[in-house]
């Protein structure tokens, strides 16, 4: 029932009666609306927003700068990884601190194409002296580098099927992106990764 107060009546308080029951749903809807502490309600929701904001900003700088997780593919990295489905993590600090050497597994972008990241073997360093197979499945033949300075020479486990740096040569120490250090999935090879020296 909805109460009005008409001018005409003098102050006194005429009930009017809805003039059909849409009317009176209707009334009972502005009622329960009205009850609804609609400020404590978006008081906590900001809250619980801004919370989220700050859980989702601490993980992506944790996972940019100081441990990410990585899905590497393909085969150049057989047999210390598998094709797909590995999943690592990957620890940022190490190259910033200088410490990536040779057997290191490392996340690099491509020097050949910089959207791609790829997952190589460190074989050598600055100033190291690397003798790598020409072409591996064809010939014997190999050829000897000297690691110029700031850069390293990476290499995939699989020298049949990789693409590196016998191809595009020592590749610069700043594209470093990571060092893969643990193997999380699948639980059958979890466990660090091997490194061979």
């Amino acid at each position: 029932m909805i109460t009005l107060m008409i001018p005409k009546t003098k102050g006194k308080i005429i009930p009017i009666e809805p003039s059909s029951p849409s009317a009176a749903a209707m009334s009972r809807f502005v009622r329960r609306l009205a009850g609804i502490p609609w400020r404590q309600i978006a008081g906590e929701a900001s809250s619980v927003g801004l919370l989220m904001a700050q859980g989702l900003c601490a993980v992506h700088v944790v996972s940019e700068h100081v441990l990410g997780v990585a899905f590497p593919r393909g085969p150049s990295m057989l047999p210390a990884l598998n094709m797909a489905g590995d999943v690592l993590l990957t620890d940022k600090v190490s190259p910033r601190r200088g410490w990536v050497g040779p057997g290191d597994v490392v996340l690099l972008l491509s020097p050949e194409d910089p959207r791609k990241i790829v997952a190589k073997r460190v074989l050598g360093m600055e100033g190291d002296e690397v003798t790598y197979p020409v072409d591996a499945g064809n010939s014997d033949a190999t050829k000897t580098v000297v690691v110029p300075q700031g850069h390293i020479w990476v290499q995939g486990d699989n020298i049949y099927s990789s693409n590196d740096s016998r191809q595009f040569g020592p590749v610069p120490y700043g594209l470093v992106k990571g060092k893969m250090s643990y193997r999380i999935w699948p639980p059958s090879r979890i466990g660090s990764i091997d490194s061979k020296e």
